[in-house]
């Protein structure tokens, strides 16, 4: 469709009246124009088509992913419910027991209320326990010094008091308590008297009483036969040891190394045995009353009548004079330290503060 002079064209056809000479080379320059608007518009409906059909998938894909969490929210929210509902009973529940803690609560605080009660009206009376307390173990630790003589249970006793003291924290009471400790001290400075065990000794002596044998009680032993000689002696001779043997008998010498021992009668040596029971049980009293010279003079005078009367060859003789004289040795006359002011102190505070109040 070129326009150059060398190519043939057909014969021109006749002019009509009404059309221009030239219709024919316009015609060709609009299809020329056309022919690549055509073919965009043809891409474009392509691309529109295909962008549609793009869209349209994305669409149906969206759609099903949109239906999925749907199903999901669904399925969540149905799950929200039950779980709401759940929740909602274990409110209810946990209500009830709130109400239950409410109820137990208020119990309790009344509970506490009359215990604050009760603990102020026992700490009111605290002290006056603490000090009857107290001047209760200062007399205890006096009436052992007084009439037992008892240093070791006197010495407990005023620690204990001491400890008392301690707990309270008063420096009102530093004063008595500087005195408790000072008699401590003078107790333990007292050289130590084993008191129970001299007591168990003199007991042990007492209960030895019967059982030892007087020296009136003493026997000769039998002669042992002489061994017989060999051969059959005459009449004679067997007259004779008869004779002698009856002789004897009838008469019995004896030998005795102390020329003095005296003789008793059954009823007098019943009566020495019971005395001497009551020396040592007098001894044993002595010991605790701390009276020293009475302990040594019971004790001398059952030495004496031990050794005057009974068998000194016998080893439980032997040996009873051996404790008794032990005994007598020990010293028993301790003084132990006098406590009063003390126990007047604690008195004369205790009046003090219940004239304060």
């Amino acid at each position: 469709m070129s326009d150059s002079p060398q190519e043939s064209t057909p014969p021109a056809a006749a002019p009509r009246p009404d059309t221009p000479g030239k219709v024919p080379s316009q015609r060709g320059s609009s299809w020329r124009i056309a022919g690549p608007a055509l073919w965009i518009a043809v891409f474009a409906a392509a691309l529109a088509a295909w962008q549609w059909y793009d869209s349209r998938s994305e669409i149906g894909a969206l759609r099903q992913e949109l239906a999925r969490r749907l199903a999901e929210a669904d399925a969540q929210a149905r799950e929200s419910r039950v779980v709401a509902g759940q929740v909602g009973e274990a409110i209810s529940d946990v209500r009830v027991k709130i109400g239950v803690l409410e109820n137990r609560l208020a119990e309790s605080q009344s509970q506490q209320i009359a215990l604050e009660a009760l603990y102020q009206e026992h700490s009111r009376n605290r002290d006056e326990w603490a000090y009857a307390e107290i001047e209760q173990s200062l007399l205890i630790a006096n009436q052992q010094l007084v009439l037992a003589g008892n240093i070791k249970a006197a010495l407990i006793a005023l620690q204990s008091a001491d400890v008392r003291l301690q707990r309270l924290n008063r420096p009102q009471l530093a004063g008595l308590r500087k005195a408790i400790n000072g008699d401590i001290e003078r107790l333990k400075a007292v050289p130590h008297v084993d008191a129970v065990a001299i007591s168990a000794r003199l007991d042990g002596v007492a209960s030895q009483v019967d059982k030892l044998p007087l020296a009136m009680d003493k026997r000769p032993q039998p002669e042992q036969p002489a061994a017989a000689q060999e051969g059959d002696p005459g009449w004679w001779a067997r007259l004779w040891r008869d004779a002698w043997g009856g002789l004897q008998q009838l008469v019995r010498v004896q030998r005795l190394d102390r020329p003095d021992a005296p003789l008793l009668a059954p009823e007098q040596a019943y009566f020495l045995r019971e005395n001497l029971r009551l020396r040592l049980i007098s001894a044993r009293l002595a010991l605790l009353a701390r009276d020293a010279k009475s302990y040594q003079a019971d004790l001398k005078a059952a030495r004496e009548w031990v050794g005057r009367y009974y068998d000194t060859r016998n080893s439980n003789v032997t040996h009873t004079l051996a404790v008794l004289q032990n005994l007598q040795q020990a010293d028993v006359g301790v003084e132990a330290p006098d406590i009063t002011g003390t126990l007047e102190a604690m008195r004369n505070l205790r009046v003090a503060r219940e004239r304060g109040r």
